[in-house]
């Protein structure tokens, strides 16, 4: 694997044993471990939340994420931190971006609400965001390369793209029209049913990184980032 491999945790505080409290330890945990170990990414996807309780965790974990790249010296290579679907709450909080939907609003949406929202135009109870003028990164989950096209010509920074093995009872797209959609001029990353042992064939398909939930959620993330980026 090369250095280049970008990689994006998404998580899954329910998949947690305890309680809430517990469950919300565990992630800030979880995140601070993913933010050290070198992750490019990571997306609160934490839908059952509030707007009040996904604006507070949003808000720890971007300052876990910044102390963690204090703490390691990497203040340039920071891990991004993504809010799925809620660009109110990236808006509102210390978020880098969002995760759209495959029904979501569109990026260029996206961006002219962040650059209002920078400007002073958030709206009522809204405080503008006083952070990088660097326009917001983007991740668009697609199911088709047809998606990865449209959200390559939509502007979106990269496609998220999956499943590509089995998860469950849907259908994988596999490896072909993985390699199809990484066709597009768009950086793609692999989700669905991603293993230590199949990653290799995502990115020789083509595939600019490897996404997933259970990948580092439920293992020791500096030893799964380790072995994905070793040569």
């Amino acid at each position: 694997m090369a250095e280049s491999c970008l990689l994006y945790y998404i998580t899954d505080r329910r998949a947690f044993p305890g309680d809430d409290v517990a469950q919300r330890r565990r992630l800030l945990e979880k995140i601070s471990e993913a933010a050290r170990a070198g992750v490019d990414y990571i997306q609160l996807r934490e839908r059952d939340l509030s707007t009040q309780d996904l604006e507070s965790l949003t808000r720890e974990a971007a300052n876990i994420i910044q102390e963690a790249g204090l703490a390691t010296g990497n203040r340039q290579l920071a891990t991004a931190l993504l809010v799925n679907h809620r660009t109110d709450v990236a808006m509102a909080t210390e978020a880098d971006g969002v995760h759209l939907r495959s029904d979501d609003i569109s990026p260029q949406e996206v961006k002219a609400l962040w650059e209002d929202c920078r400007q002073g135009q958030c709206g009522a109870g809204t405080p503008a965001r006083q952070l990088s003028p660097k326009p917001p990164m983007i991740a668009v989950s697609c199911h088709s390369p047809a998606e990865v096209a449209q959200a390559a010509a939509v502007g979106a920074t990269f496609a998220v793209f999956g499943p590509v093995f089995e998860k469950g009872n849907t259908q994988p797209a596999g490896l072909t029209l993985l390699r199809e959609a990484c066709q597009a001029k768009i950086r793609v990353l692999a989700l669905g049913g991603v293993t230590l042992s199949n990653a290799r064939s995502c990115l020789e398909a083509g595939a600019s990184g490897i996404a997933g939930i259970r990948l580092f959620q439920d293992n020791d993330i500096s030893a799964i980032v380790s072995q994905l980026r070793r040569v």
